[in-house]
């Protein structure tokens, strides 16, 4: 379970007398909340409340129905650990819970054994055997949660769908609707400190949304994967997400920090991200220079296009969260130095 000491995104300098404080800190950057501690309402699961729900089927008539997505801190530090298992592979898993009012509520998640590559993860016949025996044991143990949705990862090019991953989504809101895509990059999480993760429903083929635009926040994509953003990005929206935790969860959190701290402590952002930090880099310059080439194309008397300074002002936003992710691991490393190198060599002298 190494992967658990990696999951809230960047190590953080701590003490052991501090270590339930850094759990604070690491789920308030994620946003997680505590449900009420006695009852735990979000666990709860009324099976007739979801029939109807289902009957009812609001979310036929309305493609924007679904607006927010609650996950469980357990659930989403399961996501998270399967994710950066995976390295530069993508992995897939399904998400377990209900749907309250517009409202996707993930209580757990799991993985699934399927075939993925650098671009793609593909669900083999195992995999869908593997999901009915799950839920099957599931229901079986007493815990009736439907499947609301499946996830995956992004290793280092941003929480958005591709092309397959529309294509996926629209076939489960076909056959298993309500249902809910995920998106995790676990290279971002480690090197922004906190959970790079969106949530995502496909638009009815039929549906022609609006032609909008502005609101969505800006995020770096890989030049290799820019085609594949912009080609699909009007075939699905983004919901809200937020995350939440129970008493259960709090303990179990607790356990795993009092565990792993010390590793934690020890590691650094810099150096088990290095591989994705270069990549960044590598991308960037690739962009500095196609942007160079279109400038001096319409400096030559080439069409004006106004486009170059929207590319310019992306290029600066790259660059400024390149150095800001970098900063930060360098400041956390002297940090850490300026407390505990010499620790061991201060207690000898004093005895």
């Amino acid at each position: 379970m190494e992967s658990a000491q990696k999951a809230w995104g960047k190590p953080r300098p701590s003490h052991p007398r501090r270590q339930f404080k850094s759990l604070s800190i690491a789920e308030l950057e994620n946003a997680v909340k505590l449900v009420d501690p006695h009852r735990d309402a979000l666990y709860g699961y009324d099976e007739a409340e979801q029939k109807n729900i289902a009957n009812e089927s609001p979310w036929k008539n309305e493609p924007h129905y679904f607006q927010n997505v609650r996950i469980s801190a357990v659930a989403l530090l399961k996501m998270v650990m399967h994710a950066r298992s995976g390295g530069s592979i993508e992995v897939m898993g399904m998400m377990q819970g209900k749907v309250l009012g517009n409202t996707f509520v993930v209580t757990d998640a799991f993985r699934l054994p399927v075939e993925g590559t650098e671009t793609r993860v593909n669900a083999t016949d195992e995999a869908t055997e593997y999901m009915a025996q799950y839920t099957e044991l599931c229901r079986a143990s007493g815990r009736m949660e439907n499947i609301v949705g499946w996830y995956h990862s992004h290793p280092g090019y941003g929480c958005w769908l591709s092309g397959i991953d529309v294509q996926t989504q629209m076939t489960q809101q076909n056959f298993l609707d309500p249902f809910l895509a995920i998106v995790i990059d676990p290279d971002r999480t480690i090197s922004a400190g906190k959970v790079e993760i969106g949530a995502f429903r496909t638009f009815p083929e039929s549906y022609k949304p609006p032609t909008s635009s502005g609101g969505e926040e800006y995020q770096t994509i890989p030049l290799n994967k820019i085609e594949d953003f912009g080609a699909h990005a009007s075939q699905y929206y983004s919901l809200g997400v937020s995350h939440y935790k129970s008493s259960l969860d709090s303990h179990l959190l607790e356990l795993l920090w009092n565990k792993y701290w010390v590793s934690t402590l020890s590691q650094s952002p810099l150096f088990t991200n290095r591989e994705y930090g270069s990549k960044q880099m590598l991308d960037l310059s690739q962009k500095i220079t196609n942007a160079e080439k279109n400038i001096q194309a319409s400096s030559r008397g080439g069409p004006r296009n106004s486009a170059k300074h929207t590319e310019l002002e992306k290029i600066v936003k790259d660059s400024n969260k390149i150095a800001g992710e970098e900063t930060i691991g360098l400041l956390a490393g002297e940090v850490k130095a300026k407390l505990f190198n010499g620790v061991g060599a201060a207690v000898s002298v004093q005895q």
